[in-house]
């Protein structure tokens, strides 16, 4: 076979990366997360035993892929320095913010790439099938050896999505499974195998093809006889079965529902504004009439059982203002309704909380929640007395503490649990499932995206968030203070949200009533019960696969 020009080198695996971000939001590209594997398994798994590129090295092929796309996929990361300078859009603020925006976003995607490289080189290494085994075998041999081969790239790209999901806190953004949030079908199958098991399903299906292909190629330039395509029908079989399931879930009979009247408030105030201090009183003011509005009781009826304030609703933290006694007195007065809000707590140590607080009647009667799983550069300063690290001391001058409890929080009426998540821990899979109980639940996502101004990181928010409705059969409501505020049934199904009615932007302040339906006999799904067992597991059978073989290459011949 001809050589590749040297070029295609670098070519082929940045074509793949900026291949798949595409089918992230601001694009939706679904079709990309198919076919993006394809330009590197030109590289990885060459047509021919022959072929030169084999010899270059498969992590640095795959690492090059993996910043082709984490570098435009978190560009959004960009607007956290910048927002703490005062910037409110793309205008340029300076070197200093603008450069250390630019080293997040390169810091984040040097240390992301890595799982690409090592997947590259585990699969060149360990699991390259064989052009000629492919090619002149039996088709028995021919079949299980490609089915054998593209197992193994599934279920090292699933375990290593899986590490990077809890190494470091984790940062589990953005896995191969999220690029099908749109394929309402596909996804169903979460509630059993996680965000995570679902990017198996790509994967497998991406590198039979390549199989399929291979041999076909083969045995056109008269190497080989085995003309198979069974590997590649057991792989359709394989994603037919998938949607199957989830057609199931999504025509599945209807269920006795319990209703949570439910109105989101979005304040959309800029993260410079809220610094400040300057819109404090319009802030309460506006809090206090949207509220009003929706939660009064008119006639002695009350229309509203819940309203969301956002992440960070407050202008002052809950116990830093003697006021906030009688302006939530007076407030909750109004109507038998609760009211949710975050804020952030201060209790006399060293370390305050970033909380979610669940009124109902007056101030005094609150439940609180404190949040579990802090954002690292943003909430605290990971080995802060340790260089490079303790060089951004003086951006992040303090740290929150984490909470320690997993408890849903309970609503007066009706009697629900809400499963309150705050910021991203609407991401954490593995987070949102320790809430949950074989009771009436709902979760609440209260964030603030201010930090990252109109860029995309709203909307590739909501698409990691959604992924726990799915795999806890749990309605989901989101209060954005900038962002994406809307409700999502329990198969994902995002509707209701607060936009402009004529731009559809969502950077607009206002209200959204809606009903949340809550199952009275919740599902208790795989996930809930498991976890990410099956991500797990793939972790084990990549081990189990690679160890025979990498024991023979230690050893000296």
């Amino acid at each position: 076979m001809p050589s590749l020009p040297r070029v295609s080198r670098f070519l082929l695996p940045l074509l793949s990366g900026g291949a798949l971000s595409f089918a992230y939001p601001g694009w939706n590209l679904e079709i990309t997360a198919w076919l993006w594997l394809f330009p590197l398994l030109i590289l990885l798994w060459p047509l021919s035993e022959d072929s030169p590129n084999q010899k270059r090295s498969p992590f640095f092929t795959g690492y090059l892929a993996g910043l082709a796309f984490w570098i435009p996929n978190l560009s959004w990361l960009r607007h956290s320095s910048r927002v703490i300078v005062g910037a409110r859009d793309d205008t340029w603020i300076g070197w200093e913010p603008e450069l250390m925006g630019a080293g997040a976003v390169l810091g984040l995607s040097l240390y992301c790439a890595l799982y690409f490289g090592l997947w590259a080189w585990i699969i060149a290494r360990f699991a390259k099938p064989n052009a000629q085994t492919l090619a002149t075998s039996g088709w028995q041999a021919s079949t299980l050896h490609s089915l054998r081969c593209s197992f193994i790239a599934g279920a090292a790209w699933v375990g290593l999505e899986w590490v990077r999901g809890i190494l470091f806190t984790g940062f589990g953004w953005d896995g191969l499974g999220v690029a099908l949030h749109q394929n309402q079908v596909v996804i169903q199958i979460a509630d059993v195998v996680g965000v995570t098991g679902l990017s198996f399903l790509p994967v497998f299906v991406a590198c039979t093809a390549w199989n399929t292909l291979t041999r076909v190629v083969s045995v056109y330039h008269g190497r080989g006889q085995c003309r198979s395509r069974l590997d590649f029908t057991v792989a359709m079989m394989v994603l037919l079965g998938t949607a199957g399931y989830g057609m199931l879930k999504l025509t599945g009979p209807e269920q006795e529902m319990i209703t949570v009247r439910t109105v989101l408030v979005q304040p959309n105030v800029a993260q410079v504004d809220a610094w400040s201090g300057d819109l404090g009183p319009e802030i309460y003011s506006y809090l206090n009439d949207f509220t009003r509005f929706y939660g009064e009781t008119r006639n002695g009826v009350s229309q509203t059982d819940l309203v969301i304030w956002p992440e960070s609703a407050l202008p002052v933290h809950l116990y830093g203002l003697q006021e906030h006694v009688p302006y939530f007195n007076e407030l909750l007065g109004t109507g038998d309704f609760s009211l949710l809000t975050g804020t952030e707590i201060h209790e006399g140590g060293p370390l305050g909380h970033v909380s979610a607080v669940l009124f109902h009647g007056s101030y005094d009667e609150r439940q609180i929640y404190h949040k579990i799983h802090l954002v690292p550069f943003g909430e605290f300063l990971p080995f802060r007395n340790i260089p490079p690290f303790s060089f951004l001391q003086g951006v992040l001058p303090g740290d929150f503490a984490p909470g320690e409890k997993a408890e849903p929080l309970l609503l007066a009426k009706p009697k629900v649990q809400i499963i309150p998540l705050i910021c991203f821990e609407d991401t954490v899979g593995r987070l949102a499932r320790k809430f949950v109980r074989p009771e009436p639940q709902m979760i609440v996502n209260i964030t603030n995206d201010g930090w990252f101004l109109q860029s995309a990181e709203t909307e590739i928010h909501l698409a990691n968030a959604k992924f726990r409705a799915i795999e806890l059969r749990r309605p989901m409501v989101r209060a954005a203070n900038t962002g994406v505020s809307c409700f999502i049934d329990t198969n994902g199904h995002v509707f209701s949200i607060i936009a402009d009615p004529v731009t559809g932007s969502t950077f607009i302040r206002g209200c959204q009533p809606d009903e949340v339906k809550i199952p009275k006999l919740p599902e208790m799904t795989v996930y809930a019960r498991y976890g990410d067992v099956f991500s797990i597991a793939m972790i084990f059978f990549t081990l189990a696969f690679i160890a025979p073989q990498f024991r023979k290459i230690s050893q000296p011949s």
